[in-house]
């Protein structure tokens, strides 16, 4: 950065870019830590450059995904914590890359804020930087836009994409899946980052106490549950791919069981899943009961307890649980495969 590149006119006009400058060098000491190579990134270039190391693959392709924090955002912003967000940002990217059967390669962040403050950026990006090493991704640029008078000051907006890779060869393929096959979950660290409109109108969220601690929920605050980042699953998952035949994985994000457990199963089949097997942590119940929501509702916008769904053949379920269980996951068997011609049914 140019000691010389500063400018009064658009200072006064609520952009101050030397404080642009000041979150970057602010930044570095978290972006070292998402290095997964050997070279020396180049934080403050025009693009992000990342070396891409093709051993044991044969037919490469590269696997992308996108999205933000959403209105999780507001509780971040309330209780005056923005140190985990950024681990939500990525995991919403990375667990959607693994889906296919993809390794995460590289992250980038884009943030858009009223007024540049460059420890409350370098604290978000913190975040980011741990979800990375999370993922085994690495940070290799991003974005800060200064938009005063679109934003408040106080109030910003996170957004990213991933890039991974995969064999053309091992890309899950829910082709192959068949009746009989065996559904498994692994649990959810908690709300993670989707149905924050609803639950920010169940608690109103504006004039709540969030710093006061909750019984039912062990004595944390409603804020900290609120803001329990959401769990990112690349390497178990990775670990998985390696000993297993994953035949559909399923992130459950906005939409919840409904919509998401679907997308990872063939026309012609469907699975059923007993709700009574299902770990449904306290937060949820809590949302339901607060705000009157009937149960078909929670199961179409939360994840339940269940952040995401891996189907393997009857049989291969017990290695893959082992696999699972020594990665750290507690998993354990939802659902049945059976043809139908609903994609699931919760009985």
């Amino acid at each position: 950065m140019t000691e010389n590149s500063r400018s009064e006119s658009y200072a006064a006009a609520g952009v101050d870019i030397t404080a642009g400058y000041r979150a970057v060098e602010l930044m570095k000491k978290h972006i070292a830590r998402t290095v997964t190579g050997s070279h020396d990134p180049d934080i403050g270039g025009f693009g992000g450059l990342f070396p891409l190391d093709l051993t044991g693959i044969r037919e490469p392709v590269l696997v992308s995904g996108t999205d933000g924090v959403g209105t999780k955002l507001r509780i971040a912003i309330l209780t005056g914590d923005s140190s985990t967000v950024g681990i939500d940002c990525v995991a919403m990217c990375v667990n959607d890359v693994i889906c296919c059967g993809a390794k995460p390669l590289f992250f980038l962040d884009y943030i858009a804020c009223g007024k540049n403050l460059p420890e409350k950026i370098a604290e978000i990006v913190g975040g980011v930087c741990e979800g990375c090493v999370r993922a085994g991704a690495e940070l290799v640029g991003g974005e800060t836009a200064e938009m005063p008078g679109f934003y408040p000051e106080d109030e910003y907006d996170l957004a990213g994409f991933a890039v991974g890779v995969v064999d053309k060869s091992r890309i899950v393929d829910r082709k192959r899946m068949a009746p009989g096959d065996v559904m498994i979950a692994l649990p959810s660290s908690g709300i993670h980052s989707n149905g924050f409109s609803l639950v920010r109108k169940v608690f109103d969220v504006e004039n709540a106490d969030l710093s006061a601690p909750v019984d039912r929920l062990g004595g944390k605050t409603l804020g900290e549950a609120l803001l329990t980042p959401t769990k990112i699953y690349v390497k178990p998952v990775l670990s998985l791919l390696e000993k297993a035949d994953v035949k559909g994985i399923s992130h459950i994000t906005g939409g919840g069981f409904y919509e998401n457990i679907p997308r990872s199963i063939p026309d012609g089949l469907g699975v059923v899943i007993d709700r009574r097997d299902i770990k449904t942590p306290e937060i949820f119940r809590m949302i339901a009961e607060t705000g009157g929501i009937p149960e078909r509702d929670m199961f179409n916008t939360f994840n339940m307890g269940v952040g995401m769904c891996l189907t393997v053949a009857r049989g291969d379920e017990g290695a893959a649980l082992s696999a699972l269980r020594e990665a750290g996951e507690d998993a354990y068997v939802i659902g049945e495969i059976l043809s139908s011609d609903s994609k699931i049914t919760l009985l």
